[in-house]
């Protein structure tokens, strides 16, 4: 059901206040006032409209009731071959499927003619209650016109009807997220002079019962499973297996069945006025904008800030006329893998929806890719030939002209293009064309080697790569020393490897992921309605479709392996499926699968995963051309030589925070930390901390050697206490053994050391404050380090330690616990006779802090943020239970996003910016940093450069995601 605009009452007030000649001045200030949200288009067409003199309440066909608003502006453009009113660049008012329709028209290509219904339609449609400017009835009735001269055929015509279809787009493609209705100005007499005009009785009523089933399911809502079921009663009573196996008798009784169920859902028979399932088909496309699933897609993948999408009425060309017609998508490259190969797939005697909503299997468009799926698939070449030929092969002449038509889109466009395209009686028609969606790897690849191809520069090539996306390329892969058997294979759809348990609903999908648990989505076929579901989800695999169907092209687009079209998984019951086989295996829900993306293999059960090597290749050649581009350092969280050897091989330029806490709970020290902590006296603490010292000393050696000169900052200890206490009472009576006590005398003393907010407790520097001896531990080990790798490596010139002492929130803790690091390290030169290169920073956590930062900055030689604290004091939100409460604050628009992930920029970013600011006016060299998980989130990096930060550091894995936003950061500052 649609939702009452927030502007209707304000909207309708103005009405009345026009009709009554009432003060307008005071109604618009009422909106302002009432309704701060209100576009400044939507402001604009009211004060037209008011200034002319009222409102209109006609302009649509009285079968159509519909309020309308006078404006005088251009909401329809036209597009035909060599002439648009429109061109690319005009995405956000045509949408980009409007845009790239005009711009191919204006390149000649063979574009059937159509208009377009701006987005500024779709937003005022919305924000004012399901109103429509007066002009549009008129500007829509001129484009028809236009479209009857054009193709010499005429709306509504018994025996020579145009026929259209009705497709959203909106300016960032959401594939299959909202609707398209196809052969609409059928009806009962114009079926019958449809079969006349081609000769082709079977065409024209597949046709007409098509219409019917997307015109029931997108205008009115009703189940297109019933639709289904009817098909499907048709094709076992004449027992035949394909839609295009039944002849015109069973589709003309199919019709008659489509239109009982349509009566009998909607109590109203199938409207036979073409005007009429236009404008319902508009306003369906309209609709489709607040739909479940778009908005879902929208949330998902961050899309915000659009008006809505566009509605393009295009003339009809029919794939599905017989055996020299046919449907298809096409990709200038390898979506999956970047490969330098025309890539698609193709139906003969079909329409489109039919190859990506995956109801029938397709075929590949080159002879190349369709023997290589031949052979994947154990098929033999001479069935191949003979059962699934490429169009290549069968329709050679329209290849050819497909084949130009891509080369010239790619450099027109210098990227990837997504197109698709229909041939009717063997002429070839171009019907979209948009920059393909494409996985990580394909990504690099492409954009390196577009660039090494000339088309476009290393700045461009850079641009192109979605950082959020980087994450795909360190899939983990199945352990090679693994022996695999995979029990069936499909289409390797989506690359990387997922394990989880089997569902088969994506309710379900959401459900279990929720509860914690790893799925894996196992359906016929995936819809624009499971997208919630496909999600959250580990892999998905389907039964039917190709690698252009909804499953595969959400699935990359998600960065979530899939294998679809395995024709041995057979699914009964579908939602309510508690097993299916797979190639004669039971498998019920719950099972374990593994599924291997790039190759389309089912495996049962869960295999071990490694990670994969991304040093090499494309992405290797990208991170080194991120260095060339970006002002912002990157270093790494690292805690142990292994974290900082993978970090440095992705580019990192240094360790940006070692905590030292995470050395201690190795169970060869834990006892040791255990014993310090419950010390009761300064000699048991100090004799403890003694066992520390070596272990500390030699991994600060390890991380120093590993990192060869490049920046090391290191934490002193930061956690609350009780984090490393036993909770076990066998764990107790081996720590009272070693320290000579009871266990009620353990006990005593961990409960003495309970604290009601422990992460606003004794810990950090406070503790230090306390037992200043711990530091002094700390730092010791941290300069014999240094002095002991500068002397081994023979470095004249050691890059200085950064020692940081974390929490601080007033100066003065910083004074004193400075100077203890000071003595220490004078001590320690004084020992080994080197002069020891250091610098003592703070960690900013708390918001006093960065409130005094000019007062910090007086004793402080580095500031490092600690943005998962600092983001825990600013707003008020405790980390651990955050989780319970964020998701519907984000629901609700309260936060974009969850502020412990992305840089909360408007509250958090302007505390840290502060603290910079003040900072920097007493030490003007000041080095700054974050170390929080935010900083290997591009957002969040392309802030930290805005705000003239000095480096970001995040764990190893999110390094190339860091490099690259932070050279995309530098470039798009550069081009401003």
């Amino acid at each position: 059901m649609a939702k009452t605009s927030p502007l209707r009452p304000a909207t309708d007030f103005l009405f009345k206040t026009a009709e009554e000649e009432l003060d307008v001045s005071a109604a618009i200030t009422n909106l302002l006032k009432n309704h701060p949200d209100v576009s400044a288009d939507v402001l604009i067409s009211l004060l037209e409209e008011l200034k002319a003199g009222g409102i209109s309440g006609g302009g649509a066909p009285e079968s159509v009731p519909r309020r309308r608003l006078r404006t005088g502006k251009k909401w329809v453009y036209f597009f035909s071959k060599g002439l648009s009113e429109g061109r690319a660049d005009m995405k956000d008012l045509l949408g980009g499927k409007g845009a790239n329709l005009a711009e191919m028209a204006k390149l000649g290509l063979p574009v059937p003619p159509g208009f377009t219904i701006t987005t500024q339609v779709c937003d005022m449609y919305h924000q004012l209650g399901n109103k429509y400017p007066t002009e549009l009835d008129g500007q829509v009735k001129e484009c028809i016109a236009k479209l009857e001269k054009l193709t010499e055929k005429q709306f509504g015509s018994e025996t020579n009807p145009l026929l259209v279809s009705v497709r959203s787009g909106a300016a960032i493609s959401m594939p299959g997220m909202m609707d398209t209705v196809l052969n609409l100005g059928l009806n009962d007499s114009a079926v019958v002079g449809l079969a006349k005009l081609t000769n082709n009785e079977r065409f024209a009523w597949d046709s007409y019962r098509r219409f019917i089933q997307m015109f029931g399911n997108v205008v009115q809502g009703i189940d297109g499973g019933m639709f289904e079921e009817a098909l499907t009663g048709q094709k076992e009573k004449k027992g035949v297996k394909e839609d295009t196996e039944l002849g015109a008798e069973e589709l003309k009784a199919l019709v008659a069945e489509y239109k009982q169920i349509y009566k009998k859902a909607v109590n109203h028979d199938f409207p036979q006025k073409p005007e009429e399932q236009l404008w319902d088909a508009i306003t369906a496309v309209f609709g489709s904008w607040n739909n479940a699933r778009a908005i879902k897609y929208r949330e998902i993948n961050e899309i915000k800030g659009l008006l809505g999408t566009a509605v393009n009425v295009q003339t009809m060309v029919f794939g599905n006329m017989g055996d020299t017609s046919a449907t298809g998508v096409c990709f200038t490259r390898n979506p999956s893998t970047g490969q330098n190969k025309f890539y698609g797939e193709w139906l003969c005697n079909a329409q489109g929806e039919d190859v990506v909503a995956g109801i029938r299997t397709p075929q590949q468009i080159s002879k190349e890719l369709s023997q290589e799926w031949a052979v994947s698939m154990g098929i033999s070449e001479e069935d191949r030939a003979k059962k699934f030929p490429s169009m290549e092969e069968a329709f050679p002449q329209m290849y050819t002209e497909l084949v130009a038509a891509k080369d010239q889109l790619l450099h027109h466009y210098s990227d990837m293009q997504d197109m698709e395209f229909t041939c009717e009686a063997g002429k070839l028609f171009m019907l979209q064309t948009r920059t393909g969606k494409r996985t990580a790897l394909a990504a690099v690849k492409i954009a390196v080697d577009l660039c090494h191809e000339g088309l476009i520069d290393k700045a461009t090539a850079l641009s192109r790569i979605n950082a959020k996306q980087l994450h795909q390329l360190l899939h983990p892969l199945i352990d090679p020393r693994i022996k695999v058997k995979a029990i069936a294979k499909g289409l390797p759809a989506s690359p990387g490897v997922a394990v989880g348990k089997v569902v088969f609903c994506a309710a379900e999908a959401e459900k279990w992921h929720n509860n914690g648990e790893k799925v894996i989505l196992v359906r016929t076929e995936t819809s624009p309605e499971d997208i919630a579901g496909m999600h959250v989800s580990q892999g998905i695999m389907t039964a039917r479709g190709g690698m252009t169907s909804h499953a595969a092209v959400v699935a990359r687009g998600m960065g979530t392996p899939c294998v679809a079209g395995c024709a041995e998984l057979h699914i009964k019951g579908e939602n309510d499926a508690e097993e299916c086989t797979i190639a004669g295996n039971k498998v019920a829900k719950g099972d374990f699968l593994t599924l291997n993306g790039n190759t389309g293999e089912v495996i049962l059960g869960a295999l071990p995963l490694i990670q994969p090597d991304a040093e090499s290749g494309e992405l290797k050649e990208v991170l080194s051309w991120c260095s060339e581009y970006k002002k912002l350092g990157v270093r790494t969280n690292a805690d142990t030589p292994k974290d900082a050897k993978t970090a440095l091989s992705f580019g990192a330029e240094g360790i940006g925070l070692c905590r030292t806490e995470h050395m201690f709970f190795d169970p060869t020290r834990i006892t040791a930390v255990r014993e310090m902590i419950l010390a009761d006296n300064l000699d048991a603490r100090l004799k403890a901390l003694d066992k520390l010292a070596p272990f500390q000393k030699q991994d600060f050696k390890d991380l120093l050697t590993i990192t060869a000169g490049k920046p090391v900052t290191i934490r002193l200890l930061d956690p609350p206490l009780h984090e490393f206490l036993p909770k076990e009472t066998s764990e107790m009576e081996k720590l009272g053994t070693n320290m000579g006590l009871s266990v009620e005398q353990v006990k005593n003393r961990i409960d003495s050391l309970h604290e009601s907010n422990p992460m606003l407790g004794h810990r950090g520097c406070r503790l230090a404050i306390t037992y200043p001896e711990i530091y002094d531990m700390q730092a010791r080990a941290i300069l014999e380090a240094a002095a002991e790798v500068a002397k081994e490596a023979k470095l004249r010139n050691p890059t200085p330690v950064e020692i940081m002492i974390p929490l601080v929130g007033e100066v003065e803790e910083l004074r004193i616990l400075k100077k203890n690091v000071v003595h220490v390290a004078d001590q320690v030169q004084a020992e080994l006779g080197v002069s020891i290169p250091y610098r003592v920073g703070t960690m900013i956590e708390v918001p006093r802090a960065a409130f005094i930062a000019d007062k910090i900055a007086e004793e402080a030689e580095f500031f490092s943020f600690g943005t998962n604290d600092l983001t825990q004091m600013t707003c008020g939100f405790s980390r651990d239970d955050a989780g319970a409460f964020l998701k519907d604050y984000i629901k609700q628009g309260i936060f974009d996003k969850d502020p412990f992930q992305v840089l909360d920029q408007e509250g958090v970013g302007q505390v840290i910016q502060m603290a910079i600011n003040k900072g920097r006016a007493t030490r003007p060299t000041l080095k700054c940093g974050i170390c929080g998980e935010q900083g290997g989130e591009a957002s969040s990096v392309k802030f930290c450069h805005a705000i003239n930060l000095s480096y970001v550091s995040c764990s190893p894995y999110r390094i190339p995601i860091a490099l690259l936003a932070a050279a995309q950061a530098a470039i798009e500052a550069d081009s401003h």
